[in-house]
């Protein structure tokens, strides 16, 4: 069976919502037995249930955040990895709202008990859905078409590791028209990787009309598609597009945000880059803060700080060179283990005030590897239409070994749609990776002309 069984869409449904009211059993009835008479001025009928819906829009809401229901696509413990941070998000504000409505601290051991059997469900769900889903579903037998200039095996390999996708082939595009598509009858998927318009376009029709999923892996054209602005002109429907030009309001609110919430984090921080400051000056007697040469919003020159987690003379000949990730020799023991934890990124809330960085928006790249950058790919300077940030959807989506090219689409991507909406939800999954080692992990290689392209 494929993704696109509407039988299967409606059973998945139906596991989705059974997911959500299994979760909310628990609060409910700890609210109805301990809180609800508890608070200064209680409710009323609607008024209990009003609360318990509100958890259920909390936790739909993160659970949207951290792709909680993306099964096809992850494991099982992935998805209960998500549901763990839907469901400590969704009860911190819950608790929130509690001692709000008490004007008091409230008895802790109830919402306590509901948090383990809300986990306890959450696994169960997990298990239960994805062996569901498999066993109904099977697997997509998938081709991939590919242009030439593609690194193909990368993909195979990944795709290799996602039970969803069967992989039984791969064709070069071009072949495939010419033989008039006829191979894409055996398959439930079709993967266009770095294809041009005029063919991807007649693939895309062949697909559609013969109910066959396709997954597209965009050019940078493509990216700057999503940003044109749909108008009608002459009684036409046309597309405008502009260099990056946010609303007034958003700019303002974002400031006022970024402000904000770097100064309330570097508040709460304060004793943690305290005691990192000691231990980075006590390991070497070297300088605690390391700053950098970093670009910002239309290519303006910024010093980047950060702990300092590598040797002094980690750049002595004056070579700007990309990390390695933890085999780089250059890292020192505790900059090792604040590269792991992040803690080495804390002191750039300090960029943010004044300025410089916001909270989401591309990571700030130093010129020497800019430069390098655009020899191969122009286009890189594009990313530059935006005010530099401490996450982004690179971050989030990608790896710290993911290439230029596809970190330049991820950046363009935020670009195309900048909203507060975006950004929050962008903050709420950079929380997911935080304890994902491979999002550390260093540059391999750096692809040449022909493979970024």
């Amino acid at each position: 069976m494929g993704f696109q069984n509407p039988v299967s869409i409606t059973l998945f449904r139906i596991v989705k919502l059974l997911n959500v009211l299994l979760i909310t059993l628990p609060f409910g009835f700890i609210w109805m037995q301990f809180y609800s008479n508890a608070i200064y001025e209680s409710f009323y009928f609607w008024g209990n249930w009003a609360v318990i819906a509100l958890f259920v829009l909390c936790y739909i809401i993160f659970s949207r955040i951290y792709h909680v229901y993306n099964i096809s696509f992850s494991s099982i413990s992935e998805i209960f990895y998500s549901e763990l941070l839907a469901l400590f998000f969704t009860n911190i504000i819950m608790f929130c709202i509690i001692v709000l409505l008490m004007r008091s601290m409230p008895n802790l051991l109830p919402q306590a008990i509901s948090i383990i059997f809300e986990i306890f469900i959450a696994y169960a769900w997990a298990y239960s859905a994805y062996t569901w889903y498999f066993n109904h579903n099977g697997v997509n037998r998938t081709l991939i078409l590919y242009d030439e200039h593609y690194k193909k095996d990368n993909l195979y390999k990944q795709l290799q590791s996602l039970r969803a996708f069967n992989v039984e082939g791969e064709m070069n595009i071009h072949s495939a028209i010419d033989n008039g598509l006829g191979l894409l009858k055996n398959v439930n998927s079709v993967i266009l990787c770095d294809v041009h318009s005029h063919e991807r376009n007649k693939v895309l029709k062949y697909c559609i009309e013969h109910n066959i999923y396709v997954f597209v892996l965009p050019r940078i054209g493509d990216v700057l598609m999503t940003s044109l602005e749909p108008i009608h002109l002459l009684h036409l429907p046309v597309w405008k597009g502009c260099r990056y030009s946010p609303a007034l309001e958003f700019t303002f609110f974002k400031r006022i945000f970024d402000i904000v919430s770097s100064g309330i984090v570097l508040l709460l921080a304060s004793p943690i880059m305290l005691i990192t400051g000691y231990l980075i000056h006590k390991t070497d007697g070297g300088p605690v803060f390391y700053r950098q040469c970093r670009l910002t919003k239309d290519g303006k020159k910024f010093d980047v700080l950060k702990f300092r987690s590598m040797r002094v003379d980690a750049e002595k000949d004056g070579v700007a060179r990309l990390s390695t990730g933890e085999k780089d020799d250059r890292i020192t023991p505790i900059g090792r283990f604040i590269r792991k934890c992040r803690i080495d990124e804390l002191p750039q809330l300090i960029n943010i005030i004044k300025g410089d960085m916001s909270v989401v928006g591309p990571r700030p790249e130093r010129p020497e590897i800019a430069a390098q950058y655009e020899k191969f790919l122009p286009e890189f300077s594009l990313r530059l239409q935006a005010k530099a940030g401490l996450t982004g959807l690179a971050q989030v989506y990608g790896k710290y070994n993911t290439t230029p090219y596809d970190k330049l689409q991820m950046d363009l991507m935020y670009i195309a749609r900048p909203s507060l909406i975006e950004d929050l939800r962008i903050i709420f999954a950079t929380i997911k990776i935080l304890f994902v080692a491979e999002s550390t992990e260093g540059f391999e290689v750096m692809r040449d002309s022909k493979d970024e392209k």
